[in-house]
């Protein structure tokens, strides 16, 4: 796979795994503070699994989809706790497939 498809897959799959692939149901649930209990601790682990398991499927390597896991799941959370908005947090998830691809092809 060439180097712009690898860049082009994971953005594409971070944009599927954080819009359609997340709904309404895990944007709330995954919010410790927004009232679902405990459930939360599920929900965003199972958010974060995806991006990983995307991560996975375009680069191939199990260690750039376990850093996906623990900075997406960490992300989110700050987020969810208020630290910063929206846009700072879709910035922070995109300069992480920028890393990851920088890995994969070797960049650097």
């Amino acid at each position: 796979m060439n180097h712009a498809a690898i860049l082009i897959y994971l953005l594409a799959a971070h944009a599927v795994c954080d819009y359609p692939l997340q709904g309404d149901y895990l944007s709330k649930a995954k919010n410790p503070w927004g009232g679902s209990g405990l459930i939360w601790i599920h929900a965003l682990t199972a958010h974060a699994m995806i991006h990983a398991g995307a991560v996975l499927m375009v680069t191939g390597s199990v260690a750039l989809a376990l850093a996906e896991f623990v900075l997406h799941w960490l992300i989110d959370l700050g987020k969810c706790a208020g630290k910063y908005g929206y846009h700072t947090d879709q910035a922070m998830h995109i300069a992480c497939k920028l890393l990851w691809f920088a890995i994969a092809t070797e960049v650097i």
